[in-house]
């Protein structure tokens, strides 16, 4: 069998005398239940280790001893060409892990500073009063993870036939894709829309499809991000 197979399966060996131990730990109850951190390091560093050596070493002695090639020197030189890819293999899943931790650490979409806005217009049946003002106005987006006053943009109002049109946008600080916008006119029901953007809510420079409310009235949005028009 050439050297890369053995080395194969030596690695194959390890990895199972690695998820042995810790079977074997857990059946025989091994371990101080009073201190359980001490019991988890003294497993992850001393009998995951011991039962890696030991898979890595009986499969490249199996191996050898098959292809009648059974000298020391060649199952210990195997066996730590096994041992020293799985250490590799190790640390690169802890370094992947240690950087998808930083990138994901906190939820805000944008920690860098200027987060995305939500740009939104909110359409309504014909016949509803409408301001023609902020006030009377109040805009709040609501998610799992915070709530955040909106603003209107009097200036960006306008009519689309006898149906009234106003405009505005809200901050998005956080990734999260339950999302949800007030829009409060006072005298009349609080009328709330589902924002179906995703959790990194991309920028999109034009806005989506008319979504209808039971009301009879509509919104549509897009996600803005600093330095995009």
């Amino acid at each position: 069998m050439k050297n890369s197979s053995r080395t194969a399966v030596g690695l194959a060996g390890a990895i199972a005398g690695h998820v042995a131990i810790f079977v074997l730990i857990s059946v025989l109850g091994v371990g101080n239940r009073a201190d359980p951190i001490m019991s988890g390091l003294l497993g992850v560093f001393v009998y995951s280790p011991m039962g890696a050596i030991a898979g890595a070493v009986l499969a490249n002695w199996l191996v050898a001893r098959a292809g009648r090639d059974a000298g020391n020197g060649t199952i210990a030189r195997n066996s730590l060409k096994s041992l020293g890819i799985l250490v590799l293999l190790c640390v690169a899943g802890v370094a992947a892990y240690a950087a998808y931790a930083c990138a994901t650490a906190t939820p805000w979409l944008n920690r860098n500073g200027g987060n995305p806005l939500l740009v939104f217009e909110v359409r309504f049946p014909a016949g509803v009063a409408v301001p023609t003002s902020a006030r009377g106005i109040t805009v709040e987006l609501q998610t799992d993870l915070n709530t955040m006053p909106g603003e209107v943009n009097p200036a960006a109002f306008y009519r689309d036939g006898d149906q009234a049109v106003i405009a505005g946008d809200v901050e998005l600080a956080f990734r999260t894709s339950l999302r949800q916008l007030a829009v409060n006119i006072e005298g009349q029901p609080s009328r709330v829309y589902p924002i179906d953007l995703t959790a990194r809510a991309p920028h999109t420079p034009e806005f989506g499809t008319w979504r209808r409310l039971a009301d009879g009235s509509e919104i549509r949005y897009r996600a803005k991000w600093p330095g995009k028009s």
